[in-house]
């Protein structure tokens, strides 16, 4: 597998697990039903920002965005989205995107990073998120309406970078 910087041609292969993950309704609170374009700017970062794409044998099997988290004087604070084909979950995909991210936060001097909104019954992403150094310093309750689970809480999810 290989990470690289997504490029506009990349978008038609990252909509359809794009669209499948939002329909499933139990990771991100992002609008369902979303056109190939309505969505595109909900996932292709633009600068300071950037997306990428993890390549197994030439097909696309996740990305990850990553950026500031809020602009001006809260700009040292990084955040990221991460999404993985789900026919290819479970194989370390994840855990190499959020490598990646961690890795290109700190090249870019960022001081930390934060994850706004981790569902918390989403215990594979919890789990993967403190393998990797982060921290759950807050959770809102009942913010996130879960299609199984009902009202569930969203976790900040916090990791100093410096």
């Amino acid at each position: 597998m290989i990470i690289r910087d997504a490029d506009d041609h990349d978008w038609a292969d990252i909509y359809p697990f794009y669209a499948a993950i939002m329909a499933e309704g139990r990771t991100y609170p992002f609008p369902e039903n979303q056109t190939l374009e309505e969505a595109r700017p909900w996932w292709m970062e633009q600068a300071p920002g950037k997306t990428v794409v993890a390549v197994s044998d030439g097909v696309i099997i996740g990305s990850a965005k990553m950026g500031p988290n809020r602009p001006g004087r809260a700009s040292h604070v990084a955040t990221a989205s991460f999404l993985v084909d789900p026919t290819h979950q479970g194989k370390g995909t994840g855990r190499a995107l959020g490598q990646y991210v961690l890795d290109w936060c700190r090249a870019e001097g960022f001081h930390s990073i934060q994850f706004n909104a981790v569902v918390e019954s989403n215990h594979r992403a919890v789990h993967l998120w403190r393998s990797l150094g982060f921290d759950v310093i807050g959770t809102v309750p009942e913010a996130f309406d879960h299609p199984d689970d009902g009202l569930v809480g969203l976790h900040v999810m916090y990791q100093r970078l410096k």
